[in-house]
């Protein structure tokens, strides 16, 4: 039905590949403004392992960077607490300039105020890394169901594309599923060589890929297609999504899966937010809710995660998508980029347990 030949066992479930950050949260107080903030561990390919080890009670892992310093402790601490197991690769600090763990600087605004975000990615760590740093027969040793990686560990540095492809090959010589979710960060390719650069790139990593997540915008720009021809009548329109499939395909035709959180924002806590997928040659579509929006960060890995388990678990693609779909809108109602759901509550949603659900 969906095209993937899962591995019904592995001592791992899931491992991402992709750099750890720490984000400087200071809620509704913009930046320039706060006296104080909270901590959140984090990191798109990373929060799709957490994700699944805590909600989903998968065994995950996580290959990264890690940088012997107190950041670096408080990051490995968090990693250990989430019950992801880590395979790092350490870089000493030199208490002065480096190598450091990326810092994500936020406020969530309010109403008609929206979020800022914004980086240091200085002399990171995750950017060091190269093929060759990664024992990956090891990593696999006792099997691997799924393997995941992002746009944005690719876009960090000349040498981190390499390990993603290291990575993948070793991955797929292993047996498991090969996803990325594109995670088209202008801010991060404008500086690493563009939008050119990212086809590029893209193009030596998506040839191994299975399942792919990205919008509109992330399918044109990292695959260098052009534009849908029929324009969405609204951002929950999936029409020009679905129409820009075909163009995917011909690229990259082992693709199995496409699959997005289409999101309609009316103001910083208020969202329309539901999700579509391109399942083997069948299009699904999530319902509509209406979103009270506590912390919109990470809400797009809440979805991939959600996603990823349903496939895992065996679900009908229309199931894994609602799953993806229910996970993402309650991992917005949480503090951080990490889920607080339970699985009991996702599949509640999932079925329909809200009456925001239009049908």
């Amino acid at each position: 039905m969906t095209g993937l030949n899962i591995l019904p066992h592995g001592a791992l479930d899931f491992v991402s590949l992709g750099a750890l950050v720490h984000r400087l949260d200071t809620g509704v107080v913009p930046f320039r403004n706060a006296t104080e903030c909270r901590i959140h561990v984090s990191g798109g390919e990373f929060n799709c392992a957490a994700n699944l080890a805590q909600c989903f009670r998968l065994k995950t892992g996580i290959v990264s960077a890690m940088a012997d310093y107190p950041v670096g402790e408080l990051i490995a601490n968090s990693v250990q607490a989430m019950g992801v197991r880590p395979f790092y690769k350490h870089f000493k600090h030199n208490g002065v300039n480096g190598p450091n763990m990326a810092t994500v600087f936020s406020d969530r605004g309010q109403g008609v105020r929206p979020p800022v975000v914004f980086y240091n990615r200085s002399n990171e760590a995750g950017g060091l890394l190269k093929a060759g740093d990664f024992d990956w027969p090891a990593i696999f040793a006792g099997g691997v169901r799924w393997f995941h990686s992002g746009g944005i560990f690719a876009a960090l540095s000349q040498t981190t594309p390499d390990v993603i492809v290291e990575g993948m090959q070793a991955a797929k010589a292993a047996g498991a599923i090969i996803s990325l979710d594109l995670n088209y960060r202008a801010k991060l390719w404008n500086i690493a060589g563009g939008e050119e650069r990212a086809v590029a790139v893209l193009d030596r990593i998506l040839k191994y890929v299975d399942v792919l997540v990205g919008n509109e915008e992330d399918l044109q720009k990292s695959l260098g297609i052009p534009g849908p021809e029929m324009a969405a009548k609204s951002k929950l329109d999936p029409s020009a999504f679905f129409g820009m499939i075909d163009n995917v395909i011909k690229k990259q035709p082992q693709i199995k899966i496409v699959a997005t959180t289409l999101r309609e924002v009316h103001s910083t806590n208020r969202h329309s937010w539901s999700a579509v997928a391109w399942v083997n040659g069948q299009t699904y579509a999530a319902p509509t809710a209406e979103l009270d929006v506590y912390d919109r960060i990470g809400g797009g890995d809440g979805f991939a995660s959600g996603f990823f388990y349903g496939l895992l678990a065996g679900e009908t693609p229309e199931q894994a998508l609602r799953l993806g779909w229910a996970h993402g809108a309650l991992l917005t109602t949480f503090p951080g980029d990490v889920t607080m759901a339970t699985l009991e509550e996702v599949r509640a949603f999932a079925e329909g347990g809200s009456a925001r659900v239009q049908r």
